[in-house]
C-alpha cells in the first residue's frame, strides 16, 4: 500500500487514518452531536436529495433552532473535510488535481451519507455532501497555497545560492 513513500507521506498517511477514525466517531457515535442509541438523530429517519433544502431551513430558523444548530451544520460540514482535501494530494498521486481530490472526497462524503441511512444514525443529506465537497475543495485550495508558497521560497533559495556561487567565483582568491 504504502511503498516509494517519504517521511512525509507516510506521516500524512497516518494523519488520514487518524482523521478518518475521527470523522467516523463524530459522525456516527459522538453523542454530543445526537448521535447514538437514544440519541435526537436516532429519531431522524429519511432523506434529503433537493439541494439547499436544509441549508435554506437551517438558515430560516436559525432563530427558532439556535445560531448552534445552524453553524454546526452549515459550517461544521464544510470544516469537518477540510483536512480530507488538505491530505489528499500528499497521500495519492491521483489526488494531485483538484478533480481527483473532489471525486474522492465527495465519494467518502457519499459513502458517510449512505451508511448514515442505512444504520439509522441520522439522515441521508445531499446539502451535507454538498458542504463536505466545498470542504474538500477548501482544503485542497490551502494546500495548492502552501505548495507554492514552498515553491517560490525555494527556487528564491537557489537563486541566491547561485548568485552566491557566481560572486565567489568571480573574486581573485586573495592569499596574505
Amino acid at each position: 500500500m504504502i511503498r516509494n513513500t517519504t517521511r512525509i507521506q507516510k506521516l500524512c498517511w497516518i494523519i488520514f487514518i487518524i482523521y478518518i477514525i475521527g470523522l467516523s466517531y463524530f459522525t456516527f457515535f459522538a453523542e454530543a452531536l445526537g448521535r447514538g442509541p437514544d440519541g435526537a438523530a436516532a429519531a431522524v429517519r429519511g432523506f434529503n436529495l433537493i439541494p439547499f433544502t436544509e441549508i435554506r431551513r437551517f438558515w430560516v430558523y436559525r432563530e427558532v433552532l439556535g445560531m448552534r444548530a445552524f453553524l454546526l451544520n452549515v459550517i461544521g460540514n464544510v470544516l469537518a473535510f477540510v483536512p480530507c482535501g488538505f491530505l489528499l494530494p500528499a497521500i495519492s498521486r491521483r489526488c494531485r488535481k483538484w478533480a481527483g481530490v473532489l471525486m474522492v472526497g465527495a465519494l467518502i462524503s457519499f459513502l458517510i451519507e449512505c451508511t448514515q441511512l442505512i444504520f439509522n444514525v441520522g439522515s441521508f443529506d445531499v446539502d451535507d455532501m454538498l458542504l463536505n465537497t466545498l470542504g474538500v475543495a477548501v482544503g485542497f485550495y490551502i494546500n495548492r497555497m502552501i505548495q507554492k508558497k514552498r515553491v517560490r521560497k525555494k527556487m528564491r533559495n537557489r537563486g541566491r545560492s547561485v548568485v552566491i556561487r557566481k560572486i565567489d567565483a568571480d573574486r581573485p582568491d586573495q592569499e596574505s
